[in-house]
């Protein structure tokens, strides 16, 4: 399989809602299955990162209610996971009413796993004199094992197991933090029909989520009066950034509708699909040539989440992201130019490394803007020859160590970060009666 295809089966997969609350949902519901009745308590644990996303960003089908709690229930009475992500779009009144009288009768607990860096849900659930465990890590559909009564009836093979049978275990992950952008990007000339049409989906559920944005008082309504009254002017910045905006408010309130991810995140998804999208559009790039840029993105956002991990300390949209757009726009108008590629890369992580992630939530559009705008300004500027050397900070001579500088800062200096954060959260939460 290629690496282009382990990263869109890996990380860009459509989702309905905030994914971190869905895998809680996905969690429950997987446990669940293995019960022969209905779940009458379930326990939750979650990283930090996922305890942060699943905060205050609006359920689908949860009749406004926000955070993992509500995602975890309703997973709990679904008892159905084939659809994985997409799970929530089967909520009915009933099963509503059934996951909110879980919470309002206690029959849960849910705590966050003290040191965890990477993603993990930990979803226990009892019924009917039996109990069900299902662990969710390291991806969101990524499930480590499942047991029923204590027992355990799957278990993925870690590096670990593979070592203590004298093999390596080398994933697709380990595979990007060793490569090149130059071999990385290369395949994306030669992508099949089949992954073209794959990243024209996602191109269209995009759009698509793009268009519920009117529907929500949000960021994007708020560029559109900030245009009519002329201080924002009509042109293509502010074009692509109004429909990025809209799907991001959209998605924020918890429009039940799907969105494709971009290393396993929708927000991420909408800004590397759309940004490419609608600047090569414009600029009347050749239809092709734009679902390679995407492709493009895809594999910069996966590379850059291999070193910066996988729910960040910094904003992924506005970093991350808005890095593999800049390359995307690089690539539609240069090709695979190395030196482009450095600047824009280098030009969005000297604008917007600092800017961290606290949580999903409606102002998630904010920064979604300005990583829209980093990425579309750094992509230009690079292709006019300007970019940030490496005297700037923890800027690199090439793009790969940038992005190493840039993983070291997430992972090492600002660890106590999340924290931090969790504990913020959990005193508003406590204020507001809402744990």
């Amino acid at each position: 399989m290629s690496l282009l295809k382990e990263v869109l089966g890996g990380e860009v997969y459509p989702a309905v809602g905030c994914t971190e609350p869905v895998a809680c949902a996905l969690a429950t519901a997987m446990a669940a299955e293995h019960l022969p009745g209905p779940v009458v308590h379930f326990d939750l644990k979650v990283d930090m990162g996922t305890f942060k996303n699943g905060a205050a960003v609006t359920v689908p089908h949860a009749g406004g209610a926000k955070g993992n709690l509500i995602a975890a229930a309703l997973g709990a009475v679904l008892a159905r996971s084939e659809k994985k992500l997409g799970l929530l779009a089967d909520v009915t009144p009933q099963r509503l009413a059934d996951a909110r009288a879980l919470l309002s009768h206690g029959a849960f607990s849910y705590e966050t796993i003290p040191g965890e860096r990477d993603l993990r849900i930990d979803a226990f659930v009892r019924g009917n004199g039996h109990s069900s465990r299902c662990v969710i890590s390291m991806g969101h559909t990524n499930v480590e094992r499942i047991e029923r009564d204590g027992e355990i009836t799957y278990h993925r093979p870690s590096a670990a197991d593979a070592k203590d049978q004298g093999e390596e275990s080398v994933t697709y992950r380990d595979l990007l933090r060793r490569m090149t952008l130059s071999d990385l990007l290369a395949p994306v000339r030669a992508i099949d029909e089949e992954d073209r049409s794959y990243l024209r989906q996602g191109i269209e559920m995009n759009l698509a989520m793009a268009e519920h944005g009117d529907e929500v008082s949000g960021a994007a309504r708020q560029l559109r009066r900030m245009r009519e009254i002329g201080v924002l002017a009509e042109d293509l910045f502010y074009r692509v950034k109004l429909r990025v905006a809209s799907a991001v408010d959209a998605r924020m309130a918890g429009v039940p509708a799907p969105v494709m991810t971009s290393g396993g995140s929708g927000n991420q998804g909408i800004l590397a699909i759309l940004v490419p999208h609608l600047v090569g559009t414009e600029r009347g790039i050749d239809a092709e040539r734009i679902l390679e840029s995407i492709a493009a993105a895809h594999l910069i956002n996966a590379y850059i989440k291999s070193f910066v991990g996988e729910l960040s300390v910094i904003c992924g949209c506005a970093v991350a992201a808005a890095c593999a757009a800049a390359v995307a726009i690089v690539y539609q108008h240069q090709g695979i130019n190395l030196k482009m590629i450095t600047a824009a890369v280098n030009n969005v992580v000297g604008d917007l490394s600092g800017l961290i992630c606290d949580g999903a939530k409606p102002g998630c559009t904010m920064k979604t803007v300005s990583g829209v705008d980093a990425a579309m300004r750094s992509a230009f500027m690079a292709i006019e020859g300007f970019g940030l050397d490496d005297e700037d900070g923890l800027l690199g001579q090439t793009a790969e160590e940038t992005i190493t500088n840039l993983g070291r800062i997430t992972l090492e200096g600002m660890f106590p970060v999340d924290p931090t954060l969790v504990s913020i959260l959990g005193q508003k939460a406590a204020r507001a009666g809402t744990m």
